[in-house]
């Protein structure tokens, strides 16, 4: 057998070289990451994924799993490309406050039916990206200060494994590798995550000027010095183009409007901004604060997790932000300080510096000038990796060794392939 026989073998959509709108499906979210495969299967439900393993283990071809293409790096040759689109299942138990979703579904889409229960997920700034994916990188979320990781979220795995078997995953060596150590180990068809009360949140975006920067990034420095853990400010410089460049921090809090205010006064303080959208809204609402593009499109960034805040605002501001079209400042702590039981364990840096432009070498060499001038450690979460970049660029070597053994014992044929691979660490 061959890729050309598995319209036989599976149920959902196929699309091999040559057919029409195989170009369009095989390419990831981030249109700049070129991603070669052998075929496109669209599965239609999770017993269509464990008959593609089965054809896989016969014919020999790995499998790359995607349910939508974020995260891509491009390590996809010779593969038959996954799409878990179609898994979008959503079953919402607010009783025991738990969820079961698709592997395919996606942040907004799971918001927006826990919100009629007064519950959250963990959604990060962008409604598009796919729960489960982000979960299989640790994930960071706007309630991460208060909850941890997304995956520590993550109660139970439904996974098809290297024998083609369907498989409930709650314990064990491989529960832990799935929750942030990547897709190299199983193919995940859905997962159970807890879910938080959430009876009142307030978010929004303030905009300046971008001659106010310094000040804002003042504000920012203070603000976040003792934030409580319901508290979440990022802090932005953009400059895109054909406008003016501009300052801007979105935030978050788990609660009421009057002490949200109050815990962000600081910017009060400064000149009147140009916008100011922070209200109480619905946790459905939570992807549109950034503005964040919802379809597909080319960029390059890059990530570096900071030691040092003050250091890294003074690097950051010295320079207009162009070629970049933005730079971002996360402040982290809080839950994700503390100890987690996942590859990544506990972030002992306080912030996450996030840097994006249009491609380009102009770009590329402004990324690599600011990372090694930032106050960084060295390491990044794995959601967080640029195409270029490994695993070891993000976990520490005693996670990559036992992220090898799993790997060792769980798909010792090679069939899964994931975005970063711990075949593909390298000696970093």
């Amino acid at each position: 057998m061959s890729v050309q026989d598995l319209r036989g073998a599976v149920r959902g959509r196929v699309r091999l070289p040559g057919d029409e709108g195989f170009d369009e499906v095989r390419r990831p979210w981030n249109r700049a990451v070129e991603q070669p495969a052998a075929a496109v299967v669209e599965a239609a439900d999770a017993a269509d994924v464990a008959a593609l393993v089965r054809f896989a283990r016969g014919t020999g071809v790995s499998i790359a799993t995607q349910p939508n293409g974020h995260g891509a790096s491009g390590r996809t040759d010779g593969t038959v490309l996954l799409r878990t689109g179609r898994l979008d299942g959503i079953d919402v138990d607010p009783s025991i406050r738990r969820a079961r979703i698709g592997a395919g579904v996606r942040s907004g889409a799971l918001q927006a039916a826990v919100a009629a229960h007064g519950l959250t997920a963990l959604p990060g700034s962008s409604p598009v990206v796919s729960v489960t994916g982000v979960a299989l990188g640790g994930g960071l979320s706007w309630f991460g200060r208060a909850f941890g990781w997304v995956a520590d979220a993550v109660t139970a795995f439904d996974v098809v494994d290297a024998d083609g078997e369907a498989r409930r995953v709650t314990d064990g060596d491989l529960f832990w590798a799935l929750r942030g150590g990547g897709g190299d180990y199983a193919i995940v068809t859905g997962l159970e995550v807890a879910l938080r009360a959430a009876p009142s949140v307030v978010g929004g975006r303030m905009l300046w000027d971008a001659r106010q920067a310094r000040a804002v990034a003042d504000v920012f420095r203070d603000v976040t010095a003792d934030a409580p853990d319901e508290l979440t400010a990022w802090f932005a410089l953009m400059h895109f183009p054909g406008a003016e460049p501009m300052v801007a921090v979105d935030s978050t809090y788990l609660g009421d409007e009057e002490t949200a205010r109050k815990l962000l006064a600081g910017f009060d303080a400064l000149p009147t901004p140009i916008a100011d959208t922070r209200r109480p809204m619905a946790v459905s609402e939570l992807g549109g604060i950034t503005a964040e593009p919802t379809d597909p499109s080319a960029g390059m960034s890059r990530a570096e997790l900071l030691t040092d805040l003050d250091d890294a605002l003074d690097v950051l501001l010295a320079e207009p932000v162009a070629p970049l079209m933005a730079v971002q400042v996360r402040h982290l702590g809080g839950a994700l300080a503390r100890p987690s039981d996942s590859p990544h364990g506990a972030l002992a840096e306080p912030y996450l510096a996030y840097l994006f432009g249009l491609p380009s070498p102009a770009v590329a060499g402004r990324q690599r000038a600011l990372a090694a001038a930032l106050p960084a450690s060295g390491r990044k979460p794995v959601t967080f990796l640029s195409p270029d970049e490994s695993l070891a660029d993000a976990l520490e070597p005693a996670a990559i060794e036992r992220l090898r053994s799993i790997k060792a014992a769980a798909d010792p044929r090679g069939l899964f392939r994931a975005n970063f691979s711990t075949v593909d660490t390298g000696d970093h």
